[in-house]
């Protein structure tokens, strides 16, 4: 049985979609949870949320991508809650569609702050808690644009694919101080910026056309993330698993 009573879990993105569903499950799992997101009052809400289960939580705004507010984020850690033990970095964006010749370079500019820079603070700050802590575990949320293209999305592709990157690097990198480093790559995810997705028919016949024929649930991602943080997971390192309905096999 999974069970994260007395660990501190920290949440990126945790205002809606997979970071809420990230959030909350670890708090059905006793953890304290931190929630970090630049959405307010999403974020207050998942925290009531997480308390209502009986979890210790609280939240702090952050953008991730701006190294002073993730070292507000990183203190909260260490000063309100004595350290950390787990993270999902779940914050992310997905840029405008485009092609490839036509993307906004500022779009492309405003992408990789969030999902590349976004990333790399949080993990930064993270794994300096868990090496003052002797260990941990982190999970990335890539996508599964991050291991193959993703045709009218190629800043985000090309973001995710830098996620991977990191993910495995940071594996390699810190295996010997007892953290674990891991990335969880989505299909297509029923969430609130999803809904909107699938209005374009062309769009919503690529995202829906693995064997499956349907969206992932938030939790289900949620459920993949709070395994690879777990003891569960105890050997599992530098991986990252496609969550996709078995797109990755077609």
């Amino acid at each position: 049985m999974i069970d994260f009573t007395g660990k501190v879990v920290l949440v990126t993105g945790a205002a809606s979609g997979i970071g809420r569903s990230c959030a909350l499950t670890f708090a059905r799992y006793g953890a304290a949870v931190i929630a970090a997101d630049m959405t307010e009052a999403g974020g207050l809400e998942t925290v009531a949320m997480a308390r209502d289960l009986g979890a210790d939580a609280a939240f702090i705004s952050v953008d991730v991508s701006r190294a002073a507010q993730v070292d507000q984020m990183e203190a909260l850690a260490r000063e309100r809650f004595g350290g950390l033990d787990a993270a999902v970095n779940a914050a992310g964006i997905p840029g405008r569609m485009s092609s490839t010749l036509d993307v906004d370079e500022a779009d492309l500019d405003h992408i990789y702050a969030v999902n590349v820079r976004g990333i790399w603070l949080s993990m930064r700050a993270e794994l300096r808690l868990m090496i003052e802590r002797g260990g941990g575990s982190i999970v990335n949320i890539s996508s599964g644009g991050g291991l193959l293209g993703a045709p009218g999305l190629p800043g985000y592709s090309a973001s995710k694919h830098a996620v991977v990157g990191l993910t495995k690097t940071a594996a390699l990198e810190y295996a010997s101080a007892n953290i674990r480093v891991n990335a969880v790559c989505p299909g297509g995810v029923r969430t609130p910026m999803m809904e909107i997705a699938i209005q374009d028919p062309e769009r919503a016949a690529r995202i829906m056309r693995g064997p499956m024929g349907r969206l992932a649930e938030p939790q289900e991602i949620a459920d993949a993330a709070a395994w690879l943080c777990s003891d569960r997971a105890s050997f599992v390192t530098g991986v990252p698993l496609p969550v996709d309905g078995g797109i990755m096999a077609n």
